[in-house]
């Protein structure tokens, strides 16, 4: 008890503890996809979290295939469209049809909250996790910026293992299979390895 009362009478102690309680208001916590790191990804983690119906400029939306092998439609010699069938296709010498191309009049991109959801499911824990930290802080054992630095990491680990775990809505057949898998948010790991965390003055 008595080590205590010097602890709690020690105004120098004291005033470092207020100092850093005042810290935590002076800084805030960011998560997310910042736009100066990458807007492409930023543009398709919106696309995840909200949906988006694309609709063509034009007549159709093409979409294609491997046999495509990343050209575009007009890089195609001798690509046309069959009558009633929404392809876009090349014969070979024996007549066969390779379909180069699917055409849509438009396509729907499901909501897949990887953001939102997480924060929804895992709030408590974080809140729980800064009570935690402000013993340590009251006792000297951690500043305001490594406690929004350790929360930070947190909230990333939570958001890409939501990320890593999604399974619904699913891809569409037409997507995994160009993808070769069938995660919903995990084509080529970008998007997971983009969210990140800043602690702001």
């Amino acid at each position: 008890m008595g080590d205590l009362m010097r602890v709690t009478n020690d105004k120098t102690v004291m005033k470092s503890v207020i100092q850093t309680l005042d810290e935590l208001n002076d800084y805030s916590l960011q998560i997310g996809i910042f736009g100066e790191d990458n807007s492409f990804i930023q543009m398709i983690a919106g696309v995840q979290e909200f949906g988006l119906t694309i609709k063509p400029k034009g007549k159709y939306l093409t979409l294609p295939t491997e046999a495509a092998g990343g050209r575009k439609a007009r890089e195609i010699p001798g690509l046309f469209k069959p009558r009633n069938k929404n392809i876009l296709a090349v014969a070979g010498k024996n007549g066969k049809l390779t379909v180069m191309f699917y055409l849509k009049e438009e396509v729907k991109i499901p909501e897949r909250s990887f953001l939102r959801s997480t924060f929804e499911e895992n709030n408590q824990k974080w809140i729980d996790f800064f009570d935690r930290k402000m013993d340590e802080i009251i006792v000297g054992e951690c500043t305001a910026q490594q406690v929004y630095n350790q929360l930070g990491a947190m909230i990333v680990a939570d958001i890409q293992m939501k990320i890593r775990d999604t399974q619904s809505p699913a891809n569409s057949g037409y997507t995994a299979k160009r993808k070769g898998a069938n995660n919903p948010l995990v084509d080529t790991g970008r998007l997971r390895q983009s969210v990140t965390w800043k602690v702001v003055r």
